[in-house]
């Protein structure tokens, strides 16, 4: 597999102020500068005529992209900044990092969801937040896990990866696949880029296998997971018993295509910033295979 160098990525957001200026800035981490303008320890524009919301965000490549067309913007009329402001919904754009132990109640959230109102999680009752805090603390050192949000801070969906059968000896090169989206995130091609940048993540770390595990029916998640060319193995029939009996379905991902030779390490934890730029350029449409060295990029292709 190739290995390929990602960029940190990087926002250019507009804020408006409380004197209904827009300031434009950049930075690497959306929310945390905008809870610093709202807190008055931002720039010196908005520290004195008040930074209050989000009115604009982009995502671009890399820092050097993000002030390119800082300048760019600083350059625009007030009505083609407004105009701008105007078809901008804070509430429908997506952001996607690497999960953290503290993210565990926004998580704990959405799962909670889906374990108290329907059979995807075949749990009584959800777990609780320490006991889940812990559990994310573990997994976060050796796999990947990454958490969608708003540009308004609100959990959006969240995917992981778990041991299968418990990661180790022969089974040190596979792994279990998760993922759950917020209700009012359908539609926003959130579930499609936590995908993309969980099995990136996976084969670039060395796994060689990915599972997914659904109940059974499910065709919603069984459509989902055919188009990334995910492939049913078997399925096993009332197993579960949560509101009547319930099944369950096997899908296999092959995370090294064509390979027969043996690993010769087992999977890596991922390198520091590794996860971050794979979030953000799944959040720009990359594809998990191009991300993860499998295939060339589309610009390359075209070439």
């Amino acid at each position: 597999m190739e290995e390929r160098n990602i960029a940190a990525p990087a926002y250019v957001y507009m804020m408006r102020c409380a004197n209904g200026a827009l300031y434009t800035g950049w930075t690497n981490d959306l929310l945390r500068r905008m809870r610093t303008h709202a807190g008055g320890k931002g720039a010196k524009y908005t520290r004195g005529f008040g930074g209050e919301t989000l009115a604009y965000a982009e995502l671009l490549e890399d820092k050097s992209a993000a002030l390119r067309r800082e300048a760019a913007l600083k350059k625009y009329t007030k009505e083609e900044k407004e105009a701008l402001a105007a078809g901008f919904d804070p509430a429908r754009f997506v952001l996607l990092r690497p999960a953290r132990p503290a993210d565990a109640e926004a998580v704990l959230g959405i799962y909670s969801h889906y374990v108290l109102h329907s059979t995807a999680s075949f749990l009584y009752q959800p777990p609780k937040l320490e006991d889940y805090r812990r559990e994310m603390r573990t997994l976060c050192r050796r796999l990947p896990f990454f958490l969608a949000e708003n540009a308004l801070g609100q959990p959006l969906g969240y995917a992981c990866a778990h041991p299968w059968r418990y990661g180790t000896g022969a089974y040190a090169w596979d792994t279990e696949t998760t993922i759950y989206l917020a209700p009012e995130a359908r539609r926003l091609g959130v579930g499609s880029m936590l995908y993309h940048a969980l099995l990136a993540a996976l084969c670039r770390q060395g796994y060689w296998n990915a599972y997914a595990v659904l109940a059974d029916p499910n065709p919603a998640s069984e459509a989902f997971h055919e188009r990334f060319g995910f492939v049913c193995e078997g399925r096993q029939a009332r197993c579960g018993l949560k509101n009547g009996w319930q099944g369950v379905s096997y899908w296999l991902m092959d995370l090294a295509p064509g390979r027969t030779d043996p690993p010769e390490a087992e999977p890596r934890a991922p390198l520091p910033g590794e996860l971050a730029a794979l979030a953000a350029q799944a959040r720009r449409g990359a594809g998990w295979r191009e991300m993860a060295g499998l295939e060339q990029p589309a610009e390359e292709k075209e070439q």
